[in-house]
Protein backbone atom coordinates (compact mmCIF):
# COMPACT_ATOMS: atom_id res chain seq x y z
CA UNK A 1 0.00 0.00 0.00
CA UNK A 2 2.66 2.74 0.95
CA UNK A 3 4.48 1.84 -2.02
CA UNK A 4 1.40 3.00 -4.61
CA UNK A 5 1.14 5.78 -2.38
CA UNK A 6 4.90 6.54 -2.64
CA UNK A 7 4.40 6.45 -6.52
CA UNK A 8 1.82 8.85 -6.87
CA UNK A 9 3.23 11.49 -4.60
CA UNK A 10 6.52 11.15 -6.80
CA UNK A 11 4.96 11.63 -9.57
CA UNK A 12 3.14 14.65 -8.47
CA UNK A 13 6.80 16.26 -6.99
CA UNK A 14 8.73 15.71 -10.17
CA UNK A 15 6.03 17.93 -11.95
CA UNK A 16 6.37 20.48 -9.22
CA UNK A 17 9.99 20.39 -8.97
CA UNK A 18 10.50 20.18 -12.94
CA UNK A 19 8.23 23.90 -13.02
CA UNK A 20 10.72 24.77 -9.89
CA UNK A 21 13.81 24.12 -11.77
CA UNK A 22 13.10 25.71 -15.32
CA UNK A 23 11.51 28.96 -13.54
CA UNK A 24 15.55 29.33 -11.92
CA UNK A 25 18.45 28.08 -13.63
CA UNK A 26 20.98 30.05 -10.79
CA UNK A 27 20.07 27.21 -8.22
CA UNK A 28 22.53 24.79 -7.93
CA UNK A 29 22.94 20.77 -6.13
CA UNK A 30 25.21 19.24 -3.72
CA UNK A 31 25.86 14.93 -3.84
CA UNK A 32 26.97 11.81 -1.52
CA UNK A 33 26.45 8.65 -3.00
CA UNK A 34 27.25 4.98 -1.30
CA UNK A 35 25.85 1.85 -1.06
CA UNK A 36 23.20 2.26 -4.25
CA UNK A 37 21.66 5.49 -2.72
CA UNK A 38 22.12 9.03 -4.32
CA UNK A 39 21.16 12.02 -2.42
CA UNK A 40 20.92 15.32 -3.93
CA UNK A 41 20.85 18.47 -1.64
CA UNK A 42 19.37 21.88 -3.73
CA UNK A 43 19.32 25.06 -1.56
CA UNK A 44 16.66 27.66 -2.51
CA UNK A 45 18.26 30.97 -2.28
CA UNK A 46 15.84 32.91 -4.86
CA UNK A 47 12.27 34.08 -3.61
CA UNK A 48 11.06 32.68 -7.07
CA UNK A 49 11.26 29.38 -6.38
CA UNK A 50 8.93 29.79 -3.60
CA UNK A 51 6.19 31.56 -5.21
CA UNK A 52 4.39 28.49 -6.77
CA UNK A 53 3.58 26.37 -3.31
CA UNK A 54 4.28 29.49 -0.93
CA UNK A 55 1.53 32.07 -2.87
CA UNK A 56 0.85 34.76 0.39
CA UNK A 57 3.25 34.54 2.54
CA UNK A 58 7.20 33.34 1.86
CA UNK A 59 8.90 31.65 4.69
CA UNK A 60 12.45 33.24 3.03
CA UNK A 61 11.23 36.75 4.15
CA UNK A 62 10.85 34.82 7.80
CA UNK A 63 14.93 33.68 7.30
CA UNK A 64 13.56 30.19 6.21
CA UNK A 65 15.95 28.23 3.74
CA UNK A 66 14.39 25.49 1.99
CA UNK A 67 16.52 22.71 0.63
CA UNK A 68 15.22 20.73 -2.02
CA UNK A 69 16.42 17.16 -1.39
CA UNK A 70 15.93 14.05 -3.87
CA UNK A 71 16.94 10.39 -2.54
CA UNK A 72 17.22 8.50 -5.36
CA UNK A 73 17.64 4.68 -4.63
CA UNK A 74 19.21 2.68 -7.14
CA UNK A 75 19.25 -0.83 -4.62
CA UNK A 76 16.87 -3.95 -4.18
CA UNK A 77 16.33 -2.51 -0.84
CA UNK A 78 13.49 -0.85 0.83
CA UNK A 79 15.26 2.16 3.13
CA UNK A 80 13.92 4.16 5.66
CA UNK A 81 15.55 7.58 6.48
CA UNK A 82 14.95 9.44 9.54
CA UNK A 83 14.42 12.69 8.80
CA UNK A 84 13.45 13.95 12.23
CA UNK A 85 17.21 13.35 12.69
CA UNK A 86 18.54 15.59 9.59
CA UNK A 87 20.61 18.12 10.52
CA UNK A 88 22.11 21.48 9.18
CA UNK A 89 26.12 22.06 10.05
CA UNK A 90 26.85 25.64 9.59
CA UNK A 91 30.08 27.66 10.30
CA UNK A 92 28.97 31.25 11.56
CA UNK A 93 32.34 32.21 12.02
CA UNK A 94 36.12 30.61 12.20
CA UNK A 95 35.45 29.00 15.85
CA UNK A 96 31.64 28.83 15.94
CA UNK A 97 29.90 26.43 14.17
CA UNK A 98 25.96 24.85 14.61
CA UNK A 99 23.77 22.16 13.53
CA UNK A 100 20.38 23.64 12.73
CA UNK A 101 17.83 21.10 12.63
CA UNK A 102 15.00 21.06 9.50
CA UNK A 103 11.74 22.44 10.80
CA UNK A 104 8.05 21.08 10.75
CA UNK A 105 5.58 22.16 8.75
CA UNK A 106 3.84 23.65 12.14
CA UNK A 107 7.15 25.49 12.76
CA UNK A 108 7.39 27.07 9.28
CA UNK A 109 3.92 28.66 9.82
CA UNK A 110 4.37 29.62 13.24
CA UNK A 111 7.82 31.31 12.47
CA UNK A 112 6.26 32.68 9.03
CA UNK A 113 3.13 34.30 10.43
CA UNK A 114 5.70 35.89 13.53
CA UNK A 115 7.94 37.21 11.44
CA UNK A 116 5.13 39.32 9.49
CA UNK A 117 3.73 41.04 12.59
CA UNK A 118 7.52 41.73 13.51
CA UNK A 119 9.30 45.57 12.99
CA UNK A 120 10.90 45.76 10.28
CA UNK A 121 13.60 47.45 11.64
CA UNK A 122 14.65 45.69 14.36
CA UNK A 123 17.78 43.45 14.17
CA UNK A 124 17.44 40.08 12.97
CA UNK A 125 18.17 37.71 15.81
CA UNK A 126 21.73 36.06 15.03
CA UNK A 127 22.07 32.32 15.20
CA UNK A 128 21.80 30.56 17.16
CA UNK A 129 18.55 30.66 16.84
CA UNK A 130 16.80 30.94 20.44
CA UNK A 131 14.54 28.00 21.11
CA UNK A 132 11.09 28.85 22.95
CA UNK A 133 9.52 31.55 20.66
CA UNK A 134 5.71 32.21 20.97
CA UNK A 135 3.48 30.27 19.11
CA UNK A 136 0.82 32.65 16.64
CA UNK A 137 -2.96 31.88 16.84
CA UNK A 138 -4.50 29.01 14.32
CA UNK A 139 -6.22 31.19 11.73
CA UNK A 140 -6.88 30.07 8.76
CA UNK A 141 -3.77 32.08 6.96
CA UNK A 142 -1.74 29.71 9.27
CA UNK A 143 -3.53 26.66 8.51
CA UNK A 144 -2.95 27.58 4.65
CA UNK A 145 0.74 28.04 5.12
CA UNK A 146 1.20 24.85 7.19
CA UNK A 147 -0.67 22.82 4.64
CA UNK A 148 1.83 24.39 1.46
CA UNK A 149 4.72 23.69 4.13
CA UNK A 150 3.70 20.13 4.47
CA UNK A 151 2.56 19.44 0.94
CA UNK A 152 6.12 20.49 -0.65
CA UNK A 153 7.95 18.99 2.27
CA UNK A 154 10.15 15.13 1.54
CA UNK A 155 6.94 13.12 0.53
CA UNK A 156 7.96 9.96 2.63
CA UNK A 157 10.73 8.44 5.10
CA UNK A 158 10.38 5.36 2.95
CA UNK A 159 12.33 5.12 -0.57
CA UNK A 160 11.28 1.58 -2.21
CA UNK A 161 13.85 -0.60 -4.70
CA UNK A 162 14.89 1.18 -7.56
CA UNK A 163 12.84 4.20 -6.79
CA UNK A 164 12.19 7.89 -5.69
CA UNK A 165 11.81 10.18 -2.96
CA UNK A 166 11.82 14.01 -2.84
CA UNK A 167 10.72 17.02 -1.16
CA UNK A 168 11.87 20.04 0.92
CA UNK A 169 13.89 20.33 4.29
CA UNK A 170 13.27 23.59 6.03
CA UNK A 171 15.43 25.56 8.00
CA UNK A 172 15.82 28.82 10.18
CA UNK A 173 19.43 30.60 8.75
CA UNK A 174 18.19 34.03 10.47
CA UNK A 175 18.05 35.31 6.84
CA UNK A 176 22.19 34.47 6.53
CA UNK A 177 21.83 32.51 3.31
CA UNK A 178 25.21 32.88 2.61
CA UNK A 179 25.85 30.04 5.43
CA UNK A 180 23.97 27.31 2.45
CA UNK A 181 26.74 27.67 0.19
CA UNK A 182 29.36 26.26 2.85
CA UNK A 183 27.16 24.21 5.03
CA UNK A 184 26.97 20.57 4.99
CA UNK A 185 23.22 18.63 4.81
CA UNK A 186 24.39 15.78 7.21
CA UNK A 187 22.15 12.89 7.29
CA UNK A 188 22.93 10.18 9.78
CA UNK A 189 20.73 7.82 9.87
CA UNK A 190 19.03 5.70 6.88
CA UNK A 191 18.55 1.65 7.31
CA UNK A 192 17.77 -1.12 5.19
CA UNK A 193 14.81 -2.90 6.05
CA UNK A 194 15.44 -6.52 4.55
CA UNK A 195 18.55 -6.38 6.13
CA UNK A 196 17.86 -4.32 8.99
CA UNK A 197 21.66 -2.63 8.54
CA UNK A 198 22.42 1.23 8.53
CA UNK A 199 23.92 2.58 6.03
CA UNK A 200 26.94 4.74 5.92
CA UNK A 201 25.99 8.25 7.00
CA UNK A 202 25.73 10.96 4.13
CA UNK A 203 27.39 14.34 4.86
CA UNK A 204 26.54 16.77 1.30
CA UNK A 205 28.90 19.62 1.49
CA UNK A 206 27.13 21.96 -0.20
CA UNK A 207 29.83 23.70 -1.65
CA UNK A 208 30.57 21.27 -4.06
CA UNK A 209 28.34 21.44 -6.82
CA UNK A 210 27.21 17.85 -8.44
CA UNK A 211 27.63 16.95 -12.11
CA UNK A 212 24.00 17.76 -13.98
Amino acid sequence: MYLVAVSAASVFAAEFWMSARMQNATTWAAQDAHEGLTVTAEPWTDPSLYKRQFKKRNPLTAGIAAIRVTFQNDSADTLRVNLERIQLQVTISEDSRQNLPALSPEEVADRTLSAATRDPTARRVPLPIPLGRSKPNRTKEWMELEKAARDAEVSSSIVPPHGKVQGLLYFDVASQLDLLSTGHLYIPEIISLERNKSLFYFDIDLAKKASR
